[in-house]
Parts: C-alpha cells; structure tokens; sequence
C-alpha cells in the first residue's frame, strides 16, 4: 500500500461528499455501527509500508486513537482539521521522506471493538479509511488499551522504512485515560489469535515497539497531567488540541534534529510556548 500522493483537491471532494463540515457530529461523520473485517486486526496478517516509484524512502507514521466513552469529539478534530493540517505540513515541509499514515481506533480489551486498523496510506484513502471505523464509544473513566496498538505495530507491521534502511516509522497513541497495567496473554489470543506464553507488561510491549517506532503517547488531559510511557508522554489540555499538527510534527524534528522553526516556519509566542511545555518531559 501506499501509491499516490494526498492532495488538497481530493480533501475538498471528500469534505463536499462526506459533509465534513464545522458543525458536524462525530456520529454524522463515522456512520458504520461496527467494526468492519478489513480492520479487525484478528483477520489482518500484517499491514505493510512499501516503497514504490513514487514513494522511494517510504516512512510509516502511525496514530491511534482513544474512541472509548467521550472520546469522539478527538476523532471529530482529527477528521474536521487534524489530518488535513498534517498532511499538508508534512508534504510541504519535507520533514521525512515520503510519509505513508495509518490510523487505529483504540479500545478497551473486552469492548466489541478492541482495536480497528486501516492501512498505510500517502493519499485521501487515509482519511476514507478513518471515516469507515467504528466509534463503539464504551468504558468510563478508568484505563485503556494503548498497548493493544503499540503490540500491533511490534508484531503485525512490516515496513521497507526499517527492513531496507534501518529507520524506525513514527508512532502516536493519543487518549484522556491511564494504561493497564498488563496486556493479559488470552486477551492477545482473543484480538489477534497470537499465542503468547505469559501476560506482558505494557512497559515490555512499548519496549517491543520502540525497536521498529519511535514510539510517543499524547495524553489529553482537563485537570492533572499524566505519565503513560515514560518520558515519552506529551500532556495536552483538551483546550489545546487543534495543535495537534504542530505538537506531532514538532515531535518529530525534535527525533531528526530538526529546528521547528526550519520547518513549521515562525509560530505566533503563545504556540511556541504551549507547544515546549507540552514537550517539557519528553527524554529520548
């Protein structure tokens, strides 16, 4: 996966054909009412990042989404602004070669819908993708399941980005709650049908993915921040989440040694600043 190139022209037919608008609901925006095959991660072997003619140095970028209890509204910013804003910046500014996203929608172990995945993909079926998943919308206020996908990526991804060239992908997990502590060995088995011999700590399975990813959680929060991986955790207030593209591609010249103003271009003080407090902890 991975042809062709995303572009404003195709996000503007998809906005008129799916009426992405300003004040459209989640539920007006992912209409499935469960999870589709193709994105169950129990029936997908591997989900692939190929180099191809016209993405020679492919990079995988992957980004999970909390869709448990009140979470729609960060599918709905990430539909209605967050994705476009990404791709544009990171075609404009070259930050990595040849960006190829993936998106999951996380769970809890024992919702319907632990996990969904969508391919890799460099144009507008990023987003068609997106727009087909399932916001099942159960749980509470108590942990979640990052790990399901950071144990997806370590064990059914497959990228040239690594395979050829040694280069890790990007991967973010973005949500408003704690991790569990354990991603238990029958749960494994009943997502992904794997057999495991022993439950894994999330910190084993986060350290399984660092191998492949440069692995980040973005953790949303309304009253007190919270640690989710150590120093790779970013506290966001709610308020603050139309900054994702700039949070996420900030993140990532901070891996390449970039400076983001090379690369983002001067912001305005008040973002620069909300933007280093956000990163304030992370150590890599």
């Amino acid at each position: 996966m991975g042809c062709g190139s995303y572009t404003a022209r195709d996000w503007e037919k998809l906005r008129s054909a799916r009426k992405i608008t300003s004040d459209a609901s989640a539920a007006n925006l992912f209409q499935n009412r469960k999870m589709l095959d193709k994105f169950n991660p129990k029936y997908i072997a591997m989900r692939e990042s190929r180099d191809n003619d016209e993405h020679p140095n492919s990079t995988p970028i992957a980004i999970g989404v909390d869709v448990t209890g009140s979470m729609g509204y960060l599918s709905e910013e990430i539909v209605k602004n967050s994705l476009n804003e990404i791709m544009k910046k990171l075609y404009a500014s070259n930050v990595i070669p040849d960006p190829q996203l993936m998106f999951a929608a996380v769970g809890d172990v024992v919702d319907q819908a632990p996990l969904q995945v969508t391919q890799y993909e460099s144009d507008i079926r990023i987003a068609e993708q997106l727009l087909d998943l399932w916001l099942e919308g159960r749980g509470g206020d108590g942990p979640e399941d990052y790990a399901l996908f950071w144990y997806f990526l370590a064990h059914h991804t497959d990228t040239d980005s690594m395979k050829k060239r040694g280069e890790k992908g990007f991967a973010f997990t973005i949500g408003d709650a704690a991790n569990h502590v354990n991603l238990c060995a029958g749960d494994i088995k009943k997502i992904f049908n794997d057999n495991v011999a022993d439950d894994l700590t999330c910190e084993e399975v986060a350290e399984e993915t660092l191998k492949s990813y440069h692995l980040f959680h973005i953790n949303i929060y309304s009253g007190y921040e919270r640690t989710v991986i150590n120093g790779r955790t970013i506290n966001i207030p709610r308020d603050s989440i139309a900054l994702l593209p700039e949070l996420i591609i900030s993140v990532i010249c901070k891996v390449k040694g970039y400076k983001r103003e090379d690369i983002l271009g001067h912001l305005d003080f008040k973002t620069e600043k909300a933007l280093d407090k956000m990163m304030k902890n992370l150590i890599f």
